[in-house]
């Protein structure tokens, strides 16, 4: 058999195969690393989170369900339980810095201590608010008496009383001399004097004041529009302005108002003098 002469002459080719092989940061383990810092950044994202969305007590209920802390005496007590002290079981001794056995003793102990404080702080702004109007009443009482050894016609014009709201100063009128002209909300010469010896009185100390009008029981005729409601609420926005003009701080006005004839000064004669007046509450409770 004859060969074929072409195929003698063919070139041999031989191909390579070129393996690439992994490593550096061609590899996969940049990957895994990347994986935990996400993961990681979540974790703290939601604890952040969690930090924002809770109150105090509720995050330190979660630190002492995974922390739980024991109170124990820092001192001995003295008893045959551990470390020489207070059993933290027993709920007749109790340890001296804890809690002991169940929480109700401690409770009430905390609360009663609070009770307690709490007592005393009141007790104490009591007897301030109390020294404070007796000193202001004491004041009030030098200034009629001033007034009574000056003018004996001033003097007869102003009471002095306690009230539940504190010390009450009346600028009273009287059949004589009276106050404002009859059914009207004019101040006559008496008021703005009486209103300026007492704004005087008023600079001495810082309390909020309240302003009422008063009238006697006696009606407009015809039933007109315009009856003693209205002009006792008149009248008091006229001391208003007085003490306003005179010095007053407007801020420490709280109330400016009239009761026409419902609170007459002497309930047994509703059509007295004394019962059309100013009512001005120096403001202690």
């Amino acid at each position: 058999m004859k060969s074929d002469p072409s195929a003698a002459v063919q070139p041999i080719i031989i191909r390579r195969k070129k393996v690439v092989k992994g490593g550096g940061h061609h590899g996969g383990a940049w990957k895994v690393a990347y994986a935990d810092f996400v993961t990681a950044m979540m974790a703290f994202f939601l604890l952040m989170w969690l930090l924002n969305a809770t109150t105090e007590d509720q995050r330190k209920g979660l630190a002492d369900y995974f922390n739980p802390s024991i109170p124990i005496s820092r001192m001995s007590g003295g008893g045959s339980d551990g470390l020489n002290g207070s059993s933290i079981f027993t709920e007749e001794t109790l340890a001296r810095m804890g809690t002991g056995a169940s929480k109700e003793r401690a409770m009430e102990t905390q609360s009663s201590g609070e009770d307690s404080t709490v007592a005393a702080v009141a007790a104490a702004e009591k007897a301030a608010a109390e020294a404070e109007a007796k000193s202001i009443a004491s004041n009030l009482q030098t200034l009629k008496e001033s007034l009574g050894e000056e003018s004996k016609q001033l003097s007869e014009h102003l009471l002095i009383k306690m009230s539940p709201e504190g010390i009450v100063l009346e600028l009273v009128d009287s059949e004589s001399t009276p106050l404002f002209p009859v059914g009207r909300s004019e101040p006559s010469d008496l008021l703005i004097e009486l209103l300026g010896v007492v704004s005087t009185s008023f600079a001495s100390f810082e309390n909020d004041i309240k302003i009422v009008g008063h009238t006697d029981n006696r009606r407009y005729r015809n039933d007109a529009i315009y009856d003693n409601w209205n002009l006792s609420a008149d009248r008091a926005n006229t001391a208003r302005r007085l003490l306003l003009r005179d010095g007053i701080d407007r801020s420490r006005i709280r109330e400016v108002s009239g009761k026409a004839d419902t609170d007459p000064l002497i309930k047994e004669d509703p059509a007295a003098a004394q019962n059309r007046r100013i009512s001005i509450t120096i403001l202690t409770n």
